[in-house]
């Protein structure tokens, strides 16, 4: 065992040469976790991202930076896939996850450099990141509702304080209800709809991204019925060699006349939207045109699918039009249709169907529409995120009430693995040290004021008040983030963590051998 300094931790050393992965790999993390670090908090800085074309991208999301951000060093790709991961799972958090991983890793190789076993290390810290999680998920308030008003602070949060993009998003939440919001394979990101040029609002119903099939058509009806057609709205098609002949000729003039007829037949239904994933024919086109009906073509697959569901129309093929009239429960409802040639889109509001929401999101250009689009995005997976896991105080107070917490559990860890609950212990607190610094105080300062603010009144939802410096309650501030994605991020953190802290050699293969080239594949370093 190595000698102990004063403060009972292994004495540094010389960097051994076997290390040498190692401190490539954590300075590799730390300058990946710097692009995102400056982001953290109310008071976060934007990042410039510049493509190789020079086009730029100015943003404030941690996702969207460490997603675009060019990393060749193979220990940053694993911190991207991993952040990846975590606005996939949870749709926020990815931020956090950088710095807590970076804050991980830097401990624990500060550590392995005084000579603690690797296997002790990762053994403490799991213990640690268990015990962590386990207090952060034991403090979560649960949302029994969308009008909660904890739940309206977590999603205004989460907009970055942008009350519009919250409205928007919590109206749309309520159309939906928390019985599908909760559903594990429901997305609420996924009705987020780009509209630059004009203002974020969200309505109940759906968008397609289609104009009408020509002008003459109208441009909005109101108590629309609907029809579904997975196919072509064309005639049978008959191969050309036969329309040489006769009988094929005679063929397509009797598969023409029989179409036209059930055109005119759908046109006489009073049908008022008629969506097609396929062509349309001219007869088709005429005919519903002068029946002032919106024809919609080209449909994508799944687009058929949310019209149908959200109108309660049953999608049909082309032949359910030639054999007869349409089945009267073929058709769905909608309260209205609505075209916008500007932007390229159709609206479906107020289906019969199951509910839908859509946020339209916008903003004077396309680039701030997408930064706008992206705070959306993070509000719609707090919302989530909040109603199945519950909310925990944000601000990186729960964090910091995990790390105090930890203390009870040190003496219970026998050898050195205390030493890897020390590194779980010392990264829950940089978050609040970054929101701090990121506001313009000193973190070291302001994590102590807050840790004995907790402390003294025993609560874990005190931090700092980012405008004035003090300590603050952040339950009565109203800072709240989702449980579900406080604990993703502690999790991943500690499985990049762990991954990182585990190699001890990095080796070049070769690339991959010809069929006929030998089997096995020797490295280079």
């Amino acid at each position: 065992m190595p000698p102990n300094d004063s403060a009972g931790h292994p004495s540094p050393r010389e960097p051994d040469p076997r290390y040498s992965a190692l401190i490539s790999n954590a300075a590799a993390i730390r300058a990946v976790a710097s692009a995102v670090e400056s982001t953290l908090g109310p008071k976060g800085l934007n990042c410039m991202l510049v493509d190789r074309g020079g086009d730029v991208t100015v943003t404030n999301d941690g996702s969207t930076i460490l997603s675009r951000i060019d990393a060749s060093h193979p220990a940053a790709r694993i911190l991207v896939r991993a952040a990846r991961s975590q606005d996939e799972e949870v749709g926020d958090g990815t931020t956090t996850t950088a710095v807590l991983a970076a804050a991980l890793i830097s401990e624990g190789q500060s550590h392995v450099l005084r000579g603690v076993p690797v296997s002790m290390l990762i053994e403490g810290l799991r213990r640690g990141i268990g015990a962590a999680v386990e207090f952060v998920e034991s403090r979560a308030i649960r949302c029994e509702s969308i009008e909660d008003a904890a739940l309206e602070s977590a999603v205004r949060v989460a907009a970055r304080g942008e009350e519009q993009i919250a409205r928007a998003v919590l109206n749309a939440a309520g159309v939906l209800g928390v019985e599908r919001l909760t559903d594990p394979g429901f997305d609420l990101r996924q009705s987020l709809v780009l509209a630059p040029g004009g203002r974020t609002e969200s309505f109940a119903g759906i968008v397609l991204a289609r104009e009408r099939l020509n002008r003459q058509m109208p441009e909005a009806l109101s108590d629309v019925t609907c029809l579904v057609i997975s196919d072509a709205l064309e005639p049978e098609a008959v191969e050309t060699e036969a329309l040489t002949t006769e009988r094929g000729f005679s063929a397509y003039v009797q598969n023409l006349e029989r179409f036209k007829a059930s055109v005119t037949a759908l046109a006489a239904t009073g049908v008022g939207l008629v969506a097609v994933q396929k062509g349309v024919h001219d007869i088709a086109e005429q005919a519903l045109t002068e029946a002032g009906c919106i024809v919609l073509r080209r449909v994508g697959v799944s687009d058929i699918a949310r019209l149908a569901g959200h109108t309660g129309a049953r999608v049909l093929k082309r032949q359910a039009l030639l054999d007869g009239p349409v089945p009267a429960g073929a058709f769905g409802r909608a309260e209205s249709v609505e075209t916008d040639s500007r932007r390229g889109h159709v609206l479906i509001k107020g289906g019969a169907g199951e509910p839908a929401a859509t946020v339209l999101v916008g903003a004077g250009t396309r680039e701030v529409a997408e930064e706008t689009r992206r705070m959306a995005e993070d509000a719609c997976g707090a919302l989530q995120s909040a109603l199945r896991t519950g909310l925990a105080p944000g601000g990186g107070s729960v964090e910091l009430a995990a790390a105090r917490s930890l203390d009870a559990i040190r003496a219970e860890i026998s050898g050195m693995a205390a030493y890897g609950l020390d590194c779980v212990r010392e990264a829950l607190r940089k978050p609040l040290a970054q929101i701090a610094a990121n506001a313009g105080y000193n973190p070291l300062e302001k994590v102590e004021q807050a840790s004995a603010a907790q402390e003294r009144a025993h609560s874990c939802s005190i931090g700092v008040d980012c405008d004035s410096g003090d300590a603050a309650d952040m339950l009565a501030l109203g800072v709240l983030d989702p449980v579900g994605v406080r604990t993703r991020a502690l999790t991943t953190a500690g499985e990049v963590a762990e991954a990182v802290l585990r190699i001890n050699t990095i080796v070049r293969m070769k690339d991959a051998p010809d069929e006929d080239g030998p089997s096995n594949v020797d490295g280079g370093v």
